[in-house]
């Protein structure tokens, strides 16, 4: 392993590639990398298509889809590429053409067959291979930064172009998970091009970026694996956010030292196969010109960067309450939903558990590998039953099936591409959905939790039968399962369905957050609440680092507030959520929540009135014995609007002379 980022620049090609999980730090690095080049005496054009990009914001310079010059910095120029934005234009490019000829019904078709996740990712890597593939778009630039980079998928569907035109003899459909062939055919040699310049080592890198966590890790192998598959070896990894423990008999800080470095062992081999850099954990989100710089290693101290304000921390509910309103149903579904590596799978354990511990019938159903799920519950609970939705197993069963129909009359090659079609993020999303309709439809009583959730492309895809029957004949033919057909109806039921959106006080998980919401409600899902998960807020830790971090939660726990009707905070904990206790632990270590508690003074002689206060203490807090103010003597009667057992002494000792 090597150091730093500044470690990492000597070896920079012209175009560089990040990649990597959600919240990495993939934008932060792209930006540091790009400044750093500039600052050398390079012209470097900077590139995002992230859905959620922060890039105008880490930049502090308003972006378009036009190269803007980052004032601050003498050479470094910027780019925002709307990928809503691009997919719209994709989409007519394909569509518009046929406008006029076809009917109306067959456009339609054509529209909904692109308006997923993978007419995103073509619609992408059509603005990448312009970059990559016309000399004119980036002539004058020394290097060029891409945040982020095509997904495996879409690389492995465009190296198969020699099955396109039989493909298209004797597919029926004519459409691939990327919309229609004819579309992919007519833009073949400029991906092809695009292909070409990637598997260069002298002119491309792909820089992985993880962070010292299992999700992250595990997602940057395969990445590297598939990558290796397609002849882009040019690989390096960066390890973001590494802490180290400065603080002496810091509870938390020890703790979270020892969780990177049991990932990091784990993950031993793979970090063995390609050049690995090391970053370290800084006080806060980086934004800015100054943090970047600091980050790059081209500023002395990296805690005097931060340039956040100390803002006040909104109010959250107790996720007790959270627990309570869910309960009050006495059945239904609930989904824990969210990008990955945020806590839906131990939210989702601890829910199923503290219902169970509370008398009801629960069915935990999940697409996390079993064993995972099993070591976080550690055992078996009456009343709660638990099942795994293999997402591989499922999907080899839908894409046999695929197969054995429409494939059925296919060349070699045309299968070929028919089931490279069919590895498409899409095709897993409507296999494991059928399998979720499968576990709801099983449950007649009780709850049924489920994680991970479908996405919410995946809902709106079936918002309608003839919608659900267009993707599933594309590909099939099949007819629509009655579990499905009724199950769109109860998950648009606010008394029978609770989603919960899970995410983490940093901008990327939020802002995907928000657009899951957004896509919720045009599926006409109303999100019951937001948890907000792993904050230091609460904590009490020494360590500089995490104290700044602490602080510098506040702006997202404020936009949480402001884009949920209710939002929850579960603290970081320093054990690992794992077994009964850990699980139960995660609703009775909330924040502290204030209750309104109903207190009277204890009468000193025969007859005496009792004056009543009102006093706001911590929920589970000792009753006090003293008013903090008067010093009269007080006992607790009321709990809100709850009156608590009387105390055995009454008026006036229980003489009986009142």
């Amino acid at each position: 392993m090597s150091s730093g980022l500044a470690d990492f620049l000597p070896s920079a090609t012209r175009f560089l590639f990040f990649t990597g999980k959600g919240g990495v730090g993939k934008t932060s690095l792209a930006c540091a990398t790009a400044l750093s080049l500039a600052g050398a005496g390079r012209r470097v054009l900077l590139v995002s298509t992230d859905p959620a990009s922060n890039l105008d914001e880490v930049l502090e310079t308003p972006l378009s889809s036009e190269a803007a010059q980052i004032s601050q910095v003498p050479g470094l120029f910027a780019l925002n590429i709307d990928p809503q934005e691009a997919a719209r234009q994709y989409r007519e490019k394909i569509v518009g053409p046929m406008r006029g000829i076809l009917p109306d019904a067959a456009i339609e078709n054509m529209e909904e067959q692109l308006s997923g996740a993978c007419t995103m990712e073509i619609a992408a890597f059509d603005e990448f291979s312009r970059f990559l593939g016309d000399p004119a778009s980036t002539e004058g630039y020394d290097h060029v930064i891409f945040d982020t980079a095509p997904t495996g998928h879409t690389l492995r569907l465009l190296t198969l172009p020699k099955a396109w035109t039989g493909f298209f003899q004797t597919n029926t459909s004519g459409t691939s998970c990327l919309g229609p062939l004819a579309g992919l055919d007519r833009q073949r040699s400029v991906y092809e091009g695009a292909l070409k310049a990637l598997t260069n080592s002298a002119l491309a890198t792909v820089v992985l970026v993880s962070r010292a966590e299992m999700a992250p890790l595990r997602e940057a192998r395969r990445t590297h694996e598939e990558l290796n598959a397609l002849g882009v070896t040019s690989q390096r990894l960066i390890l973001n956010g590494l802490f180290t423990a400065s603080v002496d008999g810091d509870r938390i800080a020890t703790a979270m030292e020892a969780r990177g470095k049991r990932a990091l062992a784990h993950f031993a081999t793979f970090l063995s196969q390609l050049p690995v850099y090391e970053v370290p954990l800084g006080p806060a989100n980086l934004v800015g010109i100054a943090a970047l710089r600091a980050l790059a290693g081209t500023a002395s101290d990296l805690k005097t960067a931060s340039g956040f304000p100390i803002l006040a921390v909104p109010d959250f509910e107790s996720i007790g309450d959270f627990l309570s309103d869910l309960e009050s149903a006495g059945h239904g579904i609930i989904m824990t939903m969210g990008k990955g590596g945020v806590g839906k799978t131990t939210l989702a354990a601890a829910i199923a558990t503290a219902l169970a511990s509370r008398g009801h019938a629960v069915h935990l159903s999940t697409t996390d590998p079993a064993a995972h799920l099993l070591d976080t519950l550690q055992g078996s609970f009456h009343g709660l039953t638990v099942s795994r939705i293999d997402p591989q197993e499922e999907t080899r069963a839908y894409v046999a099936q695929v197969m054995k129909t429409q494939g059925a009359q296919l060349d070699a090659e045309s299968r070929a591409l028919l089931a490279e079609d069919l590895r498409s993020p899409c095709t897993e999303e409507i296999a494991v959905f059928r399998a979720f309709a499968r576990t709801v439809a099983a449950a007649r009583d009780g709850f049924v939790i489920l994680d991970t959730a479908p996405t919410g492309h995946t809902l709106l895809l079936l918002d309608t039968t003839e919608a659900y029957h267009r993707e599933l004949g594309r590909q099939s033919r099949d007819t629509i399962p009655e579990d499905v057909r009724t199950l769109l109806p109860r998950l648009r039921d606010p008394d029978f369905t609770r989603v919960i959106l899970v995410t983490l006080p940093e901008a990327t998980p939020v802002h995907e957050a928000a657009a899951l919401q957004t896509d919720l409600r045009r599926a006409g899902i109303e999100p019951f609440g937001w948890v907000v998960n792993q904050c230091l807020t609460s904590l009490d830790s020494s360590d500089p680092v995490l104290k700044c971090r602490a602080i510098n939660e506040a702006p997202y726990l404020a936009e949480v507030t402001a884009l949920a009707q209710r939002a929850a905070m579960i603290p970081w904990q320093a054990e690992e959520p794992v077994g009964p206790a850990a699980l139960a632990a995660l609703f009775a270590t909330a924040i502290p929540f204030m209750k309104t508690y109903i207190y009277e003074t204890i009468p000193s002689g025969c007859c005496e009135t009792p004056k009543h206060y009102e006093i706001k203490q911590e929920e589970n807090s000792p009753a006090l014995t003293q008013h903090p103010e008067t010093g009269e003597a007080i006992r607790r009667v009321m709990i809100g609007d709850q009156p608590l057992a009387k105390a055995s002494s009454e008026c006036c000792g229980g003489t009986g002379c009142c």
